[in-house]
């Protein structure tokens, strides 16, 4: 085989074509992805107002029990006109104050001074 000559057979593979971008899928594509990103946003916004709104009802609701709670405290007016007079506090504030210590003018005036 020392006369063997090795031929090379050339094919011809068809020319490239020049890779032609498409703009249009392209275009499409990104509006697409804007669109998916956009819906999934406005998903976990509902999500995060409805926890917050869930969150607020349930303080709200609290806030209400605690205010019939305090609603419920007596306290004597002769115990309201002299914190307010001496201290020249609003009624609103040593009402509150009165409530919140269950009556007890000492602890509502310990925090109405501090």
């Amino acid at each position: 085989m020392e006369g063997d000559v090795k031929l090379e057979l050339e094919t011809e593979s068809p020319p490239e074509k020049p890779q032609k971008h498409d703009s249009d899928a392209a275009d499409l594509k990104q509006g697409t992805d804007y669109a998916e990103e956009k819906e999934i946003q406005s998903s976990n916004l509902e999500t995060a107002m409805s926890v917050i709104g869930d969150r607020l009802s349930w303080e709200q609701k609290a806030k209400q029990g605690r205010e019939k709670e305090l609603a419920k405290v007596t306290i004597k007016k002769e115990d309201l006109e002299l914190i307010k007079t001496e201290m020249e506090i609003s009624l609103a504030a040593v009402e509150r104050s009165l409530r919140e210590h269950m009556g007890n003018v000492v602890e509502a005036l310990v925090t109405l001074t501090n």
